[in-house]
């Protein structure tokens, strides 16, 4: 089945955290924000018909744009997933987490107090 995850495959901090097939994509609030140094990310990945396969980017962006950490770039199946970010390296300030996938693509913004 190509909604079924196999979780021995699965990239180290990037959880499934429901069995439950979203209807949408979802980008949802990072938590706890404002965070230090580690903060969680939680998406939903809708079921898709058809042969789409793009993969599953999570990217996170510091203020001028600039890439600072991809946190996933993989086919994921649907369902709900949280991916944890350990942001110990980087100083504080606001960041932008966003969730890319085909055309479907949400941006939101994040804290870091150190």
């Amino acid at each position: 089945r190509p909604d079924t995850i196999n979780y021995k495959t699965m990239p180290i901090g990037i959880e499934p955290i429901s069995g439950i097939v979203p209807s949408a994509f979802r980008l949802y609030d990072n938590f706890p924000n404002p965070f230090n140094p580690v903060t969680k990310i939680k998406f939903d990945i809708p079921q898709i018909t058809g042969n789409n396969s793009s993969d599953v980017k999570l990217i996170i962006y510091d203020q001028l744009g600039r890439e600072v950490e991809s946190l996933l770039n993989k086919q994921l199946g649907s369902g709900t997933y949280e991916v944890t970010w350990d942001a110990g390296k980087y100083s504080s300030g606001i960041y932008f987490y966003k969730l890319i996938f085909g055309n479907f693509s949400e941006t939101k913004k994040l804290m870091l107090l150190k």
